[in-house]
């Protein structure tokens, strides 16, 4: 059956593309047998009218409409010209019974009188019809007013909704076309960033030194824990001489370091990092080694200064002591970077995590990847303090773009080449 109904209106849509209209009968009728295709036989008889024309109301179109009004229209007029003749000949029909009564009561000729009365009966029965007439029309009349205000009404409906329907199209269309410039203007914005970045960067790398000096500055003394501090030495010696850029990094120690020696080794070697390596307090102090070879905290706030002092060609500070997040955090506000340690570190993961910081770096990569590689290097050797080191730089300093070796040259002229 559902089959039959669908060939059915396949049939009818190639009937109805031939016709400038469509019937309101055969539009319900369209309607139904639409619902019926969707749905199953059974559930015919439990659908509701109201449905159906809400359903077809929707997918009508305001022309529809308009052409319902004007047929509408069309038809009151007619009913109106109507009931303008059938009062006229009403008229007709009282002036003439009323002619006829008062010649009946003029006359006395018995013969007169009853033709009068014949005539009247004969105009009362068509006045009786006119009337009738006269009465179906104002029926009418008064079913087209509410089928027009009905028709009217579905028109504005259907005309706000072709409304609404174009403007939230014309709506879509800004849209994509917003999000389409912001695209564009998006990309653009990138790339000027990307550009910008890059000769940052390049600038950058043009200003760094040809060689830099890494000051490893040592401290253990004697009433402290032993550390393997030459271990650690020799560990970052090895992994530079093993980098691309070797040349370009120049490994200066100081041993059994005393708060005078800090200030001495700075301006004799001129050093680009300063690596503190020993023991740290939970105070946050570095302890450094008096002329009694005892131990000696150095505050903070004398490391700062120290760095404030001597600022000028130093780039970042290395605190590979236990406790040195403060200070590391302190020394930013004079130099571009520094690394510190968040709780205690032991002697294989302050070792393995330095000779892998100044590998990259003697390799040419950012301060950035090359902390996050020693990080890295500590959780691959199933090392614990893998959270314990910390990256802190200063103010407008990107971690990523800031280079501290540049390759000599030479080496550079042989990479254009190739």
């Amino acid at each position: 059956m559902v089959g039959f109904i669908r060939f059915w209106m396949v049939q009818e849509s190639i009937c109805l593309t031939s016709c400038r209209t469509e019937s309101w009968p055969r539009v319900r009728l369209r309607a139904l047998l639409e619902l019926v295709a969707e749905r199953s036989w059974s559930s015919l008889y439990s659908m509701d009218l109201e449905e159906i024309a809400k359903r077809r109301e929707s997918q009508m179109s305001s022309s529809m409409y308009q052409r319902q009004v004007q047929q509408i229209q069309s038809a009151f007029t007619t009913l109106q010209r109507n009931k303008g003749q059938k009062g006229k000949r009403r008229a007709d029909l009282v002036s003439k019974i009323n002619a006829s009564t008062r010649a009946a009561s003029r006359t006395s000729s018995v013969s007169v009188i009853d033709a009068k009365l014949r005539e009247q009966d004969r105009l009362n029965n068509e006045l009786v019809r006119v009337e009738k007439s006269l009465a179906d029309i104002e029926t009418k009349i008064a079913m087209k007013q509410k089928n027009l205000h009905d028709a009217q009404t579905k028109f504005g409906r259907a005309r706000e909704r072709e409304e609404k329907e174009q403007r939230k199209h014309l709506k879509r269309k800004e849209h994509a076309q917003s999000q389409q410039l912001k695209k564009i203007t998006d990309t653009v914005e990138k790339h000027d960033v990307l550009h910008d970045h890059t000769l940052t960067t390049i600038e950058a790398m043009l200003a760094l030194p040809e060689k830099i000096v890494v000051l490893f500055l040592a401290a253990n003394p004697r009433d402290t824990e032993p550390l393997a501090l030459d271990e650690e030495v020799r560990s970052i010696s090895q992994k530079i001489r093993l980098s691309e850029h070797r040349d370009s990094v120049d490994l200066r120690s100081s041993w059994a370091v005393q708060p005078t020696d800090v200030l001495q080794a700075i301006n004799e070697f001129r050093p680009t990092i300063i690596h503190f390596s020993g023991h740290g307090s939970p105070d946050g102090d570095i302890v450094f080694t008096d002329d009694r070879g005892q131990a000696k905290c150095v505050s903070k706030e004398a490391i700062v200064q120290t760095m404030l002092a001597c600022s000028g060609a130093i780039q970042l500070v290395f605190f590979n002591t236990c406790y040195s997040r403060e200070q590391a955090e302190a020394v930013i506000s004079h130099v571009d970077a520094a690394v510190g340690m968040t709780n205690e570190i032991d002697d294989d993961a302050a070792r393995v995590f330095a000779a892998q910081f100044y590998s990259a770096i003697g390799f040419g990569l950012s301060v950035h990847q090359a902390f996050e590689q020693s990080k890295a290097i500590l959780m691959m050797e199933g090392i614990s303090n893998s959270a314990v080191p910390e990256l802190f730089t200063g103010p407008d300093v990107d971690a990523d773009s800031l280079f501290i070796v540049r390759p000599p040259d030479d080496q550079r002229n042989s990479r254009d080449t190739k």
